[in-house]
């Protein structure tokens, strides 16, 4: 059963989602100190805000969080700064509406499904001002509470594109006349001297850490760059790669 609402852990992801107009707030949990910390360092009173408030004790607001966690069936891991915010789902796009676009920025994740590079990929997307990141429906991380935490409001800025199969989604961006552009440890052709910056329309590819793009998308791809060692570890986190080839990409 699809559940009517998200948690948000973390005070700069409940500060940005606050100022979400397309959410519907459902209720804003805290303690009084968490309440506090939330209008001190964003400026946010809340009470002008329309969204229910509940305090509570530090206790009770742990295990009110737990039971949600439970019912959407995701890890639960203790909620930071006393505050937790309960809202309705991001607003996701399809596709269709970048095709067309004359100049567009766009990253596609293939195969990521862990929460911590996930998230930490799409904080970099929103500081290098990605127009939109494809995600699959399948093979990637969830929406979770700690996924919110760790983008750190990312997500309430950068449009996340949901598509059903990537490698279709390759094709689509391709005869729109986009640039796609593959990150791949094995290509021998170097990302820092392609010149890709002047690109009006892009799409950045990254794959999975162990495997890389799969076969059905790395096929598709224009171009397969990759980041050359300059040390004996030959190979980087992906989501520190990302935001080295985010900047070749797209940087200044």
């Amino acid at each position: 059963m699809e559940l009517d609402f998200e948690l948000i852990f973390g005070l700069h992801s409940i500060a940005a989602a606050l100022k979400n107009t397309s959410r519907v707030h459902q209720k804003l949990v805290a303690t009084d100190e968490g309440l506090m910390e939330l209008q001190r360092k964003h400026n946010i009173n809340p009470r002008n805000l329309k969204v229910e408030i509940q305090i509570l004790a530090g206790h009770e607001l742990q295990e009110s969080a737990k039971f949600l966690c439970m019912e959407m069936d995701v890890e639960f891991f203790r909620v930071p700064g006393g505050i937790y915010l309960q809202t309705s789902p991001l607003e996701t796009y399809g596709i269709q509406e970048f095709l067309k676009r004359p100049n567009s920025k766009l990253l596609a994740l293939d195969q990521i499904t862990d929460v911590h590079n996930g998230a930490a990929i799409l904080r970099s997307a929103c500081f290098y001002g990605i127009n939109g990141v494809l995600i699959p429906s399948s093979k990637s991380f969830g929406l979770t509470p700690s996924f919110y935490r760790i983008a750190s409001g990312a997500t309430e800025y950068v449009n996340l594109i949901r598509v059903s199969s990537l490698s279709k989604a390759v094709g689509q961006l391709n005869d729109a006349g986009y640039m796609t552009v593959g990150l791949s440890e094995h290509s021998s052709e170097n990302l820092t001297q392609s010149d890709l910056r002047t690109q009006k329309k892009i799409c950045l590819l990254l794959g999975a850490e162990e495997t890389g793009l799969s076969n059905a998308v790395g096929r598709l791809v224009q171009k397969n760059l990759s980041l050359p060692s300059q040390g004996e570890i030959k190979s980087l986190n992906v989501a520190s790669a990302a935001a080295i080839a985010m900047e070749k990409c797209f940087g200044l």
